[in-house]
Formats: C-alpha cells, structure tokens, sequence
C-alpha cells in the first residue's frame, strides 16, 4: 500500500443510534451517528406492522366481483 493516501482506520469507532444504543464497530471515522439500529428496527425487535390503509384489498375484491357480475350480464343479453 501506499503511505499516506489511506484514511485513518479505527478498530473501535463508536457509533451511536438515536434510540441511545452505543457499540462498537471497526470504521475509517472516529465516531459515527445512525438514525436507526437492530436494537430499535421494527423487523428485529419484532413490533413489524402490516397496515391495510383504507380497505385496499376489501375494495379490490368489490372491484373483481362487480367486474364479473358486468360480464355475465353482458353475455346473456347477447345471446
């Protein structure tokens, strides 16, 4: 490697998540600040919510039904 052109490596740079968790982890800056971690992400934590905003798939399903029952009208009146 070349002198001199590398940045300084830290084998234990702190990091730290804005839910309060500090840890240490090997980085090329000193201290680092992270929005988000496994201690406070939704899907490790395992408080993951499926939200079905306004019915969307009560209202598909109404879609599909009318949609069939249009059809089936349409077909007996060309007959």
């Amino acid at each position: 490697m070349k002198k001199d052109i590398h940045p300084t490596y830290y084998e234990k740079a702190r990091a730290e998540c804005a839910c309060g968790t500090t840890f240490d982890i090997p980085a090329t800056k000193e201290k680092i600040n992270v929005e988000i971690c496994s201690s406070c992400h939704p899907f490790y934590t395992g408080k993951e919510k499926l939200i079905d905003t306004a019915g969307k798939v009560e209202k598909f399903q109404a879609r599909r039904t009318k949609a069939a029952s249009v059809k089936a009208a349409t077909k007996k009146t060309k007959k």
